[in-house]
């Protein structure tokens, strides 16, 4: 086993002086051991760093709407976000692809949306808001009860147990079923996907629903809050940066590392440069936050757990990498 590392608990002590620290969050993914009511009550209601980022009630629409589109967003009005899907058929359920595996263009996006405008808009009583490639949002309105589930949190899952489902209203399930099930026809037929599939690439067969909220009921953490730079590709930081005024950028500048966030898709290619700055008081600690079985750890790390001392004294320790924090 590697030694111990201090860092590798939470350290309360840390400076509250935050303006050199670098602030590096982690995806989760759901606990897999729920029980009792929990279970029964269905899945979480967003993947961890979901409900960190944007509070309890986790409104991605309208956030993923404000960092899309230069328009103003109410922030009374409950918005929903709308993806065309694929549907992975096997022998007894249906599977959820990822919208990083069916390569959708921003020409088929469009295409597809203007073949099932007039049937959302009919079924919303509401005109469509904005259409991004992957992401289209409008007023949730009778379809605001639904409680959903993002594309990120139910991708690679059998749908039975991800699917929107009623909350207080009963039937609005059923009704976005039957939405669903008609541009399902729709699409069936619709050359984008006869094109699709004579080049080896899966269907757009399904619209799926999910980030219903209002950007009222946002509730970030001071971490983002505070923090000058938001780095990342994910649309939800573009949305946080915009609505608390914050910077944002997809690549890191290393060279302006102090009071800032990330959220990147592969933190192993950057830690040797956030332990460069370490080491040359760039700055004076990381914080990693993530979500081991769903629950959220913080983990400070400072110069001196750059170079954790072994039992075998007589050895030269080797630099902390990123594989033994990972695998803590």
């Amino acid at each position: 086993m590697p030694p111990k590392i201090r860092g590798m608990v939470t350290n309360l002590s840390s400076s509250p002086n935050h303006s050199k620290r670098f602030t590096l969050m982690l995806s989760g993914e759901d606990a897999l051991d729920l029980d009792g009511a929990e279970a029964l009550s269905g899945p979480p209601r967003g993947l961890p760093h979901e409900q960190f980022l944007l509070g309890n009630l986790v409104p991605i629409a309208p956030v993923l709407l404000l960092g899309q589109s230069n328009q103003p967003v109410n922030s009374q009005e409950i918005i929903a976000c709308l993806q065309p899907v694929h549907l992975h058929a096997t022998r007894d359920h249906l599977i959820l692809m990822g919208q990083n595996q069916i390569d959708l263009t921003a020409d088929e996006s469009t295409s597809l949306l203007k073949t099932a405008t007039p049937f959302i808009e009919e079924d919303f009583k509401s005109a469509i808001l904005y259409q991004g490639q992957h992401y289209w949002f409008i007023p949730a309105g009778p379809f605001a009860s639904l409680i959903s589930h993002s594309v990120d949190q139910a991708h690679g899952r059998n749908i039975d147990w991800w699917m929107p489902r009623d909350s207080h209203e009963v039937g609005i399930a059923k009704r976005w079923r039957k939405l669903q099930n008609e541009i399902q026809m729709l699409w069936h037929i619709d050359p984008i996907n006869e094109a699709r599939e004579m080049r080896g690439l899966p269907s757009i067969n399904s619209l799926w629903i999910s980030g219903i909220g209002k950007l009222a009921d946002l509730d970030a953490p001071d971490v983002i809050k505070t923090s000058r730079i938001l780095y990342g590709s994910h649309p939800l930081l573009a949305g946080l940066a915009k609505h608390y005024k914050l910077t944002h950028s997809i690549q890191i500048d290393f060279q302006d590392l102090a009071n800032t966030f990330a959220w990147l898709e592969n933190p192993a290619e950057v830690w040797p440069l956030l332990s460069k700055a370490l080491l040359e008081n760039q700055l004076q600690e990381i914080l990693i936050i993530d979500f081991p079985k769903g629950k959220k750890r913080e983990r400070i790390f400072t110069v001196k757990d750059l170079h954790p001392k072994s039992w075998a004294f007589w050895k030269k320790s080797e630099p902390l990498s990123w594989k033994v924090i990972a695998q803590q």
